[in-house]
């Protein structure tokens, strides 16, 4: 049984910043991208940031410059610091990785933080 578990949402007021924890346990054999996605309330979820396994990096536009994802492949944990946050960021943050186990290959995701920015 693999589980991710995020951790270090919040309410913060517009400008502040917060910084999200994902840690993947379980019987991981080995662990590819790994990202993070939000949803909005009334809208779809949708990508923020991915991190391969060898720590490439990827964002989406509206946060580029703002938001930082990174890993700790000893650990099984991917992070994403948020700076400069904006009401609009307001949403539940899901991670995401795509694991290995040694018996499949499957993407998990984890149960969602809210992270909710006051103007």
């Amino acid at each position: 049984q693999v589980h991710l578990v995020e951790s270090g949402g919040g309410l913060v007021q517009a400008g502040g910043s917060l910084r999200l924890s994902c840690a993947a346990s379980g019987k991981i054999f080995s662990i590819n991208a790994m990202g993070w996605y939000r949803q909005a309330p009334g809208k779809q979820r949708e990508l923020v940031a991915t991190i391969t396994s060898e720590g490439s990096t990827n964002y989406v536009d509206f946060v580029k410059g703002r938001f930082t994802i990174s890993r700790d492949n000893a650990n099984n944990t991917v992070y994403l610091q948020m700076n400069s946050l904006k009401p609009e960021d307001t949403a539940v943050y899901y991670c995401n990785a795509g694991i290995v186990t040694m018996t499949l290959r499957y993407d998990y995701w984890g149960q969602g933080t809210q992270v909710t920015v006051s103007s």
